[in-house]
């Protein structure tokens, strides 16, 4: 579904990304993990259209989207979250779904005014009884389960988490796990950038490793937390199921 083929970002003498290739497979949950610096969220700007590579190649669907707008790729089904939420504090909830309708394909574009179709997203992320609450009255939990709702209401077929559960609790984690996984099973394939290892243990089937804007380590999750070049360079000496 998604490849990315010997893309490099340098910023300056700094190598972000270092001729990184992998591909996300249609239907998967694909963990990406690393030290912070390791290119994670430049992996997601490049794909998301927002930083342009030096160079490679980003492909979604055997197309080249390389450089394409924002806008652009999100039209094609490819929609993002960040750590750091940003909601519209004066809009309600449903209005601020109502935005990421307009991000959307033409099929979300076009149900724009469907009251229906955004509380059925608010359902998804279990905000329907706070439709008509200004996001700025929200507690930090229910801003990021309503950034979520933006990035489903643009109707994706491919959604990149970005440590979308940073600053939540060790209790809140199985919730946002079985998230990810009801959006999953949806349809919807996700690639989950996390340093919450239970997180991702729980929710994706492979797992890839970055390093200094290098690969380090592809495989199963199982392989991953077993491999002593990842518990070396980011798991470090705790138990890998820790």
């Amino acid at each position: 579904m998604l490849e990315l083929e010997e893309v490099s970002v340098r910023f300056g003498g700094l190598k972000a990304l270092d001729r990184i290739s992998f591909t996300v497979n249609e239907g998967e949950v694909l963990g990406m993990i690393g030290p912070n610096g390791s290119g994670k969220s430049t992996a997601f700007n490049v794909i998301t259209g927002t930083l342009k590579s030096q160079s490679g190649q980003v492909r979604f669907d055997g197309e080249d989207i390389t450089g394409l707008a924002p806008h652009r790729i999100s039209h094609k089904g490819i929609a993002r979250t960040f750590q750091l939420v940003r909601p519209f504090p004066e809009l309600t909830a449903l209005e601020n779904i109502h935005t990421g309708k307009l991000f959307g394909g033409i099929g979300a574009r076009k149900s724009a005014t469907t009251r229906r179709e955004a509380f059925e997203v608010l359902e998804r992320v279990g905000l329907a009884a706070k439709g008509h609450v200004k996001a700025s009255e929200f507690t930090i939990l229910e801003r990021k389960w309503l950034e979520v709702g933006r990035a489903l209401a643009t109707g994706p077929r491919l959604i990149l988490f970005d440590e979308f559960m940073a600053g939540i609790s060790a209790r809140e984690v199985p919730a946002a796990v079985d998230l990810v996984k009801s959006i999953n099973a949806s349809g919807v394939t996700i690639v989950l950038v996390e340093h919450i290892v239970k997180a991702i243990t729980g929710a994706c089937d492979r797992v890839l490793v970055l390093d200094a804007g290098k690969k380090l380590a592809e495989g199963s999750v199982d392989e991953i937390i077993h491999d002593p070049r990842v518990i070396e360079a980011y798991l470090g000496s705790r138990h890998p199921h820790g």
